[in-house]
Formats: C-alpha cells, sequence, structure tokens
C-alpha cells in the first residue's frame, strides 16, 4: 500500500478546513432572526406571586 506524501496531507487538510468554515459560515449567515416586538408589549401585567403554604 503506498503512503501518501506529507505534503498531500496537508494539502487534504486546508482543503477540508476551508470546505468546513465556508459552510459553517453559511448556516450562521443564512438565517434571519425574526424581530419579536417586545418593545411595543411592555405593559404586562406583574402579579405577585406569593407561595401560600
Amino acid at each position: 500500500m503506498p503512503q501518501m506524501a506529507p505534503i498531500g496531507w496537508l494539502s487534504l487538510f486546508t482543503i477540508f478546513s476551508i470546505t468546513f468554515i465556508l459552510f459553517s459560515m453559511m448556516n450562521y449567515y443564512s438565517m434571519t432572526p425574526k424581530i419579536l416586538k417586545s418593545k411595543i408589549s411592555n405593559n404586562h401585567s406583574t402579579t405577585s406571586l406569593n407561595w401560600k403554604w
């Protein structure tokens, strides 16, 4: 079985690393977060949560 030269392993490592980084960046930036309208609905009714034992 022939062995691979070290430069071959290095080129494979760089190609797979660049592919992994690009794939991760594409997955991260492809999703746009939904903006919640929390500034409008700030009038929450606050009820006291006292436990009655």
